[in-house]
């Protein structure tokens, strides 16, 4: 067994459907390579400023927000304004101060709050890396990046959160979860169809995400303090129904395309 195989194995068992063999044939298209890579590129920022906005919403004091989103302005600079290049944004993704949890000093702080911090701002790093190589291998190859408009895959995960807290927090968390499972099946399943060089790194991309999604689920339930799996499988038959379904917009989370 591959080492491939074995990091999917439990990633397998948690979701519960296996990408369509319909949007593989898509993806494989030569022709659609750009939007891959270009959609891959936005979702890697957005996974990041996902990690930030818990992080932020939840676990951290004014000061250390503001390092945070400090931290993102030049990344957020290039993709949605088109300012920088790969050039400004060496050396961009470290901290320039500690991240410090609201409330330190104070008794009722939320017990996962430093926990919360700790998992997050590791997978910010890691996924800021990652915007930094698909960046790289988009202009080796000449492609420039081009505006996307947001697919329904998160949205349609995110409308079913529940509106009180702490479940909420719960929801998001494990939303995330699904996210980052979802995106480490088909980094396995598209890369054997890809050119060496693309097939190296999709694979290499597994072995460093495959544990963002069990750091989300143990999130989850360290803030629930109960039992989840109900919770869970809901999400995965709202996950499964959004990869599965009919989609006309194609992108890296879509879903069965038209």
């Amino acid at each position: 067994m591959t080492e491939a195989e074995q990091l999917l194995i439990p990633i397998l068992s948690f979701l519960a459907c296996e990408t369509p063999d319909a949007w593989i044939n898509e993806a494989k298209k030569k022709e659609n390579l750009p939007i891959i890579l270009r959609d891959h590129l936005a979702c890697e920022l957005k996974a990041g400023q996902t990690a930030m906005y818990l992080i932020r919403k939840y676990a951290v004091d004014k000061a250390s927000s503001k390092v945070l989103l400090e931290w993102f302005e030049p990344y957020e600079e290039f993709l949605y304004r088109k300012r920088g290049d790969l050039a400004s944004l060496a050396n961009k993704n470290n901290l320039s101060k500690a991240i410090v949890a609201k409330n330190s000093t104070s008794q009722d702080k939320a017990p996962y709050s430093q926990d919360l911090i700790d998992k997050m701002v590791l997978l910010i790093k890691e996924e800021l890396h990652h915007f930094y190589q698909v960046l790289e291998i988009m202009i080796k190859r000449d492609i420039p990046f081009e505006g996307l408009t947001a697919g329904r895959y998160a949205k349609g995960m995110l409308k079913h959160v529940k509106t009180f807290e702490p479940d909420a927090l719960v929801d998001k968390l494990i939303i995330g979860a699904y996210i980052e499972a979802r995106s480490c099946e088909r980094f396995a399943k598209l890369a054997p169809h890809l050119d060496d060089d693309l097939n190296k790194f999709y694979a290499s991309l597994l072995r460093s995400e495959a544990r963002h999604y069990q750091d989300y689920l143990e999130l989850a339930r360290q803030v629930a303090g109960k039992d989840i799996s109900e919770r869970v499988a809901y999400f995965a038959n709202v996950e499964a129904d959004l990869i599965t379904s009919p989609d006309e917009d194609f992108k890296f989370h879509s879903g069965s395309p038209i």
